[in-house]
């Protein structure tokens, strides 16, 4: 049964129409949902109850060229993490918790960088880390990517399809700065794997955690859509991850 949320509503981030979903307690700790690509902040809709019953404020946001957001054209990774950051400034938000699955986890790393002082934790579901180097043949599956990351195949189609191409080509390009710089990333972080049955290698995730200052990782093994797969087990430890104190 679909979440009946009781804000659904839009804003304008640097002149891209963008959508959100909002439910919880206004003045609770503001918890912001970024979905991977091919999806929409619907993918929260057993999640997010679980988030407001424990006093949250959940936020949901439509990525560019997805759902109810706009499809500008321009599908840049920046501009996805412009995007958040827009959502951020314009709801005011301070000592938010991003959650982001895939891409969505991508940009939730990308803005803790650039805002640290308006966001105090992360929680990245199989984040889409790029490669160090180009992938061999025995690398990433280009097939499996495009159906993990986007279940196109079980789906209706709620996307601009030049968005989902343009996203899996930057995720699959060497990317030797953006692992250079995970050690700026303060934040207390949790990092899930779906572990070997993903499309993104646990190995990398094992990688991204040793990289950084204050961040741990915990496998559950279902595959790259975890907290559709196994909800109850994702939404344990992300809610047991929010009550642990910070240490750095």
């Amino acid at each position: 049964m679909a979440f009946d949320w009781p804000v659904v509503g839009t804003l304008e981030v640097g002149g891209v129409r963008l959508g959100f979903r909002e439910a919880g307690d206004p003045a609770g700790t503001p918890m912001v949902l970024l979905h991977g690509s091919g999806s929409s902040t619907r993918t929260w809709d057993r999640f997010a109850p679980r988030l407001s019953a424990a006093g949250h404020r959940v936020i949901a946001l439509d990525l560019r060229g997805h759902a109810t957001s706009a499809r500008p054209g321009d599908y840049a990774l920046t501009a996805i993490r412009d995007d958040v950051l827009g959502l951020l400034t314009t709801l005011d938000l301070r000592d938010a918790v991003l959650i982001g699955h895939s891409v969505g986890g991508h940009a939730a790393l990308a803005a803790a960088r650039h805002a640290p002082e308006r966001i105090s934790r992360l929680v990245l579901e199989d984040l889409a880390a790029p490669p160090r180097q180009a992938v061999s043949a025995k690398g990433i599956n280009p097939l499996q990517l495009l159906a993990g990351v986007a279940g196109i195949l079980t789906v209706r189609r709620d996307y601009h399809l030049r968005a989902l191409a343009s996203i899996l080509r930057q995720l699959t390009r060497p990317d030797l700065d953006w692992w250079a710089r995970l050690g700026e990333v303060r934040q207390p972080t949790l990092i899930l794997s779906g572990g070997p049955a993903s499309c993104i290698p646990p190995q990398r995730l094992a990688d991204v955690t040793a990289a950084m200052p204050d961040a741990r990782l915990t496998t559950i093994p279902v595959g790259h859509r975890v907290h559709s797969l196994a909800p109850d087990r994702f939404a344990t430890e992300v809610l047991a991850f929010l009550t642990e104190p910070a240490y750095l």
